[in-house]
C-alpha cells in the first residue's frame, strides 16, 4: 500500500510541475521549436532544472543501496543503439513536435475537456498497437521455419 501511495505522490508532484511550468500548454512547447519565429527557451530551463534535480536524485538514491519499496533497483542493462530504439526517438520526437504533447506533459491535461489532449493519447495507443503489431509480423517471418 505505501508503494501506492508513494508512486502516487510522485506522479501528483510530477503533474503539478508540468502544470505550473507551463508545459501542459503545447502552444508553449511548440514555440519552442520555432526558433526562426516566435521561439520560447522556457523548456530548455524547465528541462535543465528537471535534469539538475535528476542527477543529484540519482547521486542520492544510489548511496542507499537498494531502493525502499523494492528489493533491488530495475536498470535497463541494454546499452546499444538499435533501429527501434533510433526510430522509436525519431517518431516520437516528431510526434511530440507537430502536436506540442509528450506523454508526460499529456497526462496531466487530459482531463480538461480539450479535444487536443484527447486526439494526441488517442494517436499515442494507435502508434503503440501499430509498433507491437509490425514487431509480431517481423517476429513470425524471422521465427518460420524455411
Amino acid at each position: 500500500m505505501l508503494r501506492l501511495i508513494s508512486a502516487f505522490g510522485i506522479g501528483l508532484v510530477f503533474g503539478v510541475g508540468i502544470l505550473v511550468s507551463g508545459m501542459g500548454n503545447p502552444a508553449k512547447v511548440l514555440n519552442f521549436f520555432d526558433i526562426a519565429g516566435t521561439w520560447d527557451p522556457s523548456l530548455a530551463f524547465v528541462m535543465g532544472g528537471a535534469l539538475s534535480v535528476a542527477a543529484i536524485g540519482y547521486r542520492l538514491v544510489f548511496r542507499m543501496g537498494a531502493p525502499v519499496f523494492a528489493a533491488k533497483f530495475s536498470l535497463p542493462t541494454r546499452t546499444e543503439l538499435d533501429m527501434k530504439l533510433i526510430g522509436g526517438s525519431a517518431i516520437f520526437g516528431i510526434g511530440w513536435g507537430m502536436s506540442g504533447f509528450c506523454p508526460g506533459g499529456l497526462v496531466p491535461v487530459l482531463g480538461i475537456g480539450l479535444s487536443e489532449p484527447l486526439m494526441t493519447a488517442g494517436a499515442i495507443v494507435v502508434g503503440i498497437l501499430t509498433a507491437r503489431w509490425i514487431i509480431s509480423i517481423g517476429q513470425r517471418h524471422t521465427s518460420a521455419p524455411a
